[in-house]
C-alpha cells in the first residue's frame, strides 16, 4: 500500500481493533470506545474483510487473537501512538477554559493524603475540568496505564508497561500511629508485642513490615485490616492499637487530632513514590499540565 491509498483507510477502524485487543470482549470494548455493542462488532466484520482474517476468535467467555492479529496489533501500536503524539503537540491548553476530562491512577494512601491539596490546586487553575480518580496499587497500575484507562498515575510502580514513562516524586518514610499518651518511642519489642490495624487494598495480611521482622526472627500481631486509611484514625481511638503508615499519610491522620506519630523501631530504607504516565502523552499539553501540578503539590523536591 502506498501513501494515497490511506486515503480509503478508516483510522477510527484501527482504533476500535486496539481496543478490541486489549479487552478481548467486544462488549467490554464498546464501553471503553462509548458505542453501542453492535457498531462495535459491525466495526470488528469490517476489520475482517480489511485484513482477510478473522482476528479474534471467541473461545469460552474470551475472544483470542489469532497470530495474524497479535502481528498487526504490534505493529500498530507504535504508529497509533506516533499518530497520536504528532496530533497531541498541535493542540493548545488553556486550564481556565477547558472542560477536559483527566482519567488518572492513585494507590489509597496517595488519595487520602495528597489528592485535597492537588483538587484545591486543580479547581483553581481550570475550574471546568473533570478528574476521574481510579485506585490504583502497584498490582492494578501496570494494566489501567495498558488499557488507557488511566492516563497518569502515582503510586508505587513495578513492572509498568514498556511504553510508559516514570518519574519519582518523593522519598517515603514508614511511621508508627498510635492513639495512647505513654511517653517515649516504642521499643522493637513492645512495637511487636502491641495489636496492629493494618490497610491491606487486597485483604493481605503481610506487607513490608512483616517481612522486615521475619528476618529478625519475629512476628507482630495483626487485629485489624482495612481497606482503606479515612477510617484508621477513628479506628485507632481509645485503643491499644498501633498502625505503620507512609509518612505524609501519618501527618494527615495525626493532624485529625488524638493520634500521635512515632519512628519506626526498625531500619528501612525509604520507598520512591514515583508519577507514571503513557508515553503517547508525553508532548499532549494539558497532560503536561497535569503532570506539572502533581509533581508541584506530591514532589518533595524543594
Amino acid at each position: 500500500m502506498n501513501r494515497s491509498d490511506l486515503r480509503g483507510v478508516d483510522f477510527k477502524l484501527l482504533v476500535v481493533f486496539e481496543t478490541l485487543m486489549q479487552e478481548r470482549s467486544v462488549s467490554k470494548a464498546a464501553e471503553r470506545l462509548f458505542l453501542g455493542q453492535p457498531a462495535t462488532s459491525a466495526a470488528l466484520s469490517r476489520l475482517r474483510d480489511v485484513f482477510g482474517d478473522p482476528l479474534l476468535v471467541r473461545t469460552g467467555r474470551q475472544m483470542v487473537p489469532t497470530a495474524r492479529a497479535q502481528e498487526i496489533f504490534d505493529a500498530l501500536q507504535p504508529a497509533l501512538d506516533a499518530i497520536s503524539s504528532v496530533l497531541s503537540r498541535t493542540t493548545e491548553f488553556d486550564p481556565a477554559t477547558s472542560q477536559a476530562v483527566f482519567r488518572v491512577g492513585f494507590s489509597d494512601d496517595v488519595e487520602f493524603a495528597l489528592l485535597p491539596a492537588l483538587l484545591k490546586r486543580l479547581r483553581n487553575e481550570a475550574p471546568g475540568i473533570v478528574l476521574v480518580v481510579r485506585r490504583a496499587d502497584f498490582h492494578l497500575m501496570p494494566e489501567l496505564l495498558n488499557t488507557g484507562e488511566v492516563t497518569v498515575g502515582v503510586g508505587y510502580a513495578r513492572q509498568l508497561p514498556a511504553n510508559a514513562k516514570q518519574r519519582v516524586l518523593r522519598q517515603a518514610y514508614a511511621k508508627v500511629l498510635r492513639a495512647d499518651t505513654r511517653p517515649g518511642s516504642l521499643s522493637l519489642d513492645e512495637y511487636c508485642a502491641r495489636p496492629h490495624a493494618l490497610v491491606s487494598f487486597d485483604g493481605d495480611l503481610n506487607g513490608y513490615v512483616d517481612d522486615l521482622l521475619a528476618e529478625q526472627n519475629r512476628k507482630r500481631r495483626i487485629v485489624l485490616a482495612v481497606p482503606q486509611f479515612n477510617s484508621l484514625a477513628s479506628l485507632l481511638q481509645d485503643t491499644d492499637m498501633v498502625a505503620t503508615v507512609p509518612d505524609y499519610a501519618a501527618d494527615v491522620l495525626a493532624a485529625q487530632g488524638g493520634l500521635r506519630v512515632d519512628e519506626l523501631p526498625l531500619e528501612r530504607p525509604p520507598s520512591p513514590m514515583s508519577m507514571v504516565w503513557q508515553s503517547v502523552y508525553d508532548n499532549d499539553p494539558s497532560e503536561r499540565w497535569l503532570r506539572s501540578r502533581i509533581r508541584m503539590m506530591f514532589s518533595d523536591e524543594d
